[in-house]
């Protein structure tokens, strides 16, 4: 168990240093179209680009929070209670996150299919959409395996990688 949460935290740490670099990648195109139109040399597509590295990097880093307790939470009140009913909250809390991104998957993956189903596309570029659902669906799939993980390691913390 301890390998594949391992493996698991190697996997979200990894898809949060892609988001981080797509947030870069927004704000350097950004940065490029604000200088570049005085001289006539404007990002064609700018809004379309930074919508799309918006998505990856948004989707891409909340993983991470779950599996780091990085989100936000009331610290205050768990750290008061004593250790054993501390673990049993943050356990119960990471299980109704599950429940709760496997329902926002289950409905985002549903109005994935209809944007498949009408082939939209961006407005600039013609990206096809698929491409800004793709970061959502796999950001919620691997929230929730993190949030599994937060679980697993709450009822026994001997398996914290």
């Amino acid at each position: 168990m301890k390998s594949l949460l391992r493996w698991l935290h190697f996997l979200v740490s990894g898809l949060a240093a892609l988001g981080v670099f797509a947030f870069a990648m927004g704000a350097i195109v950004t940065v490029a179209d604000i200088l570049g139109r005085p001289l006539g040399l404007a990002v064609i597509g700018v809004v379309d680009l930074v919508q799309l590295a918006v998505m990856m990097g948004a989707w891409f880093v909340i993983p991470y929070a779950f599996l780091t307790g990085a989100h936000v939470g009331v610290d205050l009140v768990v750290n008061a209670m004593p250790q054993g009913l501390a673990r049993l909250a943050r356990g119960i809390s990471a299980l109704v996150a599950v429940v709760l991104l496997a329902l926002m998957l289950w409905y985002c993956y549903a109005a994935f299919q209809m944007q498949m189903l009408f082939g939209d596309k961006s407005q600039q570029l013609g990206i096809p959409i698929m491409w800004y659902w793709l970061p959502l669906l796999a950001g919620l799939l691997v929230s929730i395996l993190a949030a599994l993980a937060t679980v697993i390691v709450a009822i026994k913390p001997e398996t914290a990688p």
